[in-house]
This record gives C-alpha cells, structure tokens and sequence, in this order.
C-alpha cells in the first residue's frame, strides 16, 4: 500500500506542476504574475512560502508512503489527503477558473480523494488479514 500512496502522490504532483507550466503559457496569466497581481492576489514573498509550504506535503507524502510504518503512514496520508483534496476544491469557488486549471483540478481532487480513500481502507485491509490476537 505504501508503494501505491507514494505513486499516487507522484502521479498528483505532475497533475500539480504541469498545470502550472500550462499557467505559464497563458499570456493573460503570464502578464498578471509578471505584475505580481494574478487573479487578484498579491504574489507577495509570504503568499509564495505559503504555496511552497502547500506543495511540499505531496512531495513529502513520496516519501512517508513508503517509508513511514503504517500507521504513522496511514494518518499521514489520511490527514495530507484530505488536506490536498479541500485546498484544490477551494481554488476553484476563488475566481473563475480556466478550462484546463478545472481540468488539472478534477483529475488531482479524484487523485487525492483516491488517495484519502485508499489510505482509510489501508487500516481495514490489514484488521481483517490479521490473525485474532496478532497486532
């Protein structure tokens, strides 16, 4: 299972960072982050630790899937998931979306809610192959 959360989370990540190269090649867009105001937001140096600090949880998320013992990954997961999954969902009511950001945002929300999901059920699968008893 670990192995599947941390593909996931790879799989979201190229969702995340090709929609933002797409972004880039939007020259409406392109102007408003060359004037530091996109979309009515201010590009400020905190507005862009706050997206570093966002985006490194599924980089991090990789790693913890097949690292962590699974418990310890299994509420990581859980907790990252479903984070990801209603920080994507909000961006979307915030303004008016581009075709192909709803696009990207529809495959990552499926991607992370998969991976809330997949991360719930984890505890579950292991419960009922364990012997009584054995935990």
């Amino acid at each position: 299972m670990g192995a599947r959360l941390s593909t996931l989370w790879i799989f979201a990540l190229c969702n995340y960072l090709y929609c933002d190269i797409v972004g880039l090649m939007d020259s409406g867009l392109l102007k408003q982050y060359l004037t530091g105001h996109v979309g009515g937001l201010d590009i400020s140096s905190g507005f862009l630790l706050g997206s570093a600090v966002l985006m490194e949880i599924p980089i991090a998320m990789v790693v913890v899937s097949r690292l962590a013992r699974q418990r310890t990954g299994r509420l990581l997961n859980l907790a990252a998931g479903t984070l990801m999954t209603v920080v994507q969902s909000a961006t979307l009511v915030v303004g008016t979306p581009t075709t192909y950001y709803a696009f990207f945002s529809v495959i990552e929300i499926a991607c992370t809610s998969y991976i809330t999901w997949c991360a719930w059920r984890w505890r579950v699968a292991e419960e009922q192959a364990a012997p009584s008893g054995a935990r």
